[in-house]
């Protein structure tokens, strides 16, 4: 049976907590997104369908009938999903391991890591689901994740942190035209790279000019990119100056292809967290690739799953 036509699954996700919630604001909290970006999402899915959803009206959000017989459908379809996910990751094996995170880090941090995991443990499968919010995620949907967070306290799960953030302006070394580095104030006048759509968490180009001091400035040459990744690439290609976490980005800082283009950074008391569903059962994948990363990372010693009692 041909999956035809079937919208974006994130738009329905977008539509079902709209409407739940009453809002795009309180979506866009519970879904780690912009109320502009819900807003997008729904006005995709509306395009889609060819049928307007809800109506925007003074008092709030009100659905036409179309929008009420879809909702229900959409509502069942997705707790169906979600249970089905459910039962599938609960009888993953003890060596396969789901491991979720931001598309930024799976192209950026961890391939250098997953390989080096893979060659020293080539029995365990792994399956890579990129999200990038944390929020975005079902506990049963993976085992454990690597994310930026502002705080570690987050409902229903552990988290141990691996570092602090460090965020500063990269470029391309083509871009700087032989210049050793920008100011904060000359950047406010650079081609600036913007990340449209970020997550709540993330620090934007006018938090990080504020938090060097440099008062609100209307930024108008700027590039905007709804992915993390190509958004980097246009960096790297000397289109502008993007945005980059330290840490993140040091395989292209290493390589010479980026390069810092201003000496000021800038921190707001996050961190990047290993994340773990507090009621989902870690198996021996899941344990292992925890110590051996924390090992990796020069947090703490390796040991042996059969070291420790309670890991047996």
């Amino acid at each position: 049976m041909a999956l035809s036509p079937l919208p974006p699954l994130h738009t329905l996700v977008a539509f079902e907590a709209t409407v739940r919630l009453g809002s795009f604001t309180r979506a866009g909290e519970e879904l780690n997104l912009t109320q502009s970006a819900v807003s997008r999402q729904i006005a995709t899915l509306e395009q889609s369908l060819g049928r307007t959803l809800m109506l925007r009206q003074h008092n709030g959000l009100v659905l036409t009938t179309a929008g009420e017989r879809y909702l229900h459908r959409v509502r069942y379809l997705l707790e169906e999903c979600a249970d089905a996910t459910a039962r599938v990751m609960k009888h993953a094996g003890e060596n396969e391991i789901n491991l979720a995170c931001s598309s930024g880090i799976a192209q950026f941090w961890i391939p250098e890591r997953l390989s080096a995991f893979r060659q020293a443990y080539p029995d365990i499968r792994f399956n890579l689901i990129m999200r990038d919010g944390i929020s975005t995620l079902s506990s049963f949907e993976f085992d454990v994740g690597m994310y930026y967070l502002k705080q570690s306290n987050i409902i229903h799960f552990d988290t141990i942190r691996l570092f602090d953030e460090e965020i500063f302006p990269v470029c391309s070394p083509e871009y700087l035209a032989g210049k050793e580095a920008f100011s904060p104030q000359e950047l406010a006048q650079e081609t600036l790279l913007v990340l449209e759509d970020a997550q709540r968490q993330w620090i934007g180009w006018q938090e990080w000019l504020d938090l060097n001091g440099l008062p609100p400035i209307n930024l108008s040459n700027t590039l905007r990119v709804n992915h993390y990744p190509p958004l980097i690439e246009l960096a790297i290609q000397g289109v502008g100056i993007a945005l980059a976490w330290k840490r993140i980005i040091d395989r292209p800082l290493k390589q010479g292809s980026l390069v810092r283009a201003c000496a000021a950074s800038a921190q707001q008391g996050g961190g990047f967290y290993l994340v773990t569903p507090q009621q989902r059962h870690e198996n021996r994948a899941t344990k292992l690739f925890k110590r051996w990363l924390l090992e990796y990372e020069g947090l703490s010693p390796f040991q042996p799953l059969n070291s420790s009692p309670d890991m047996a």
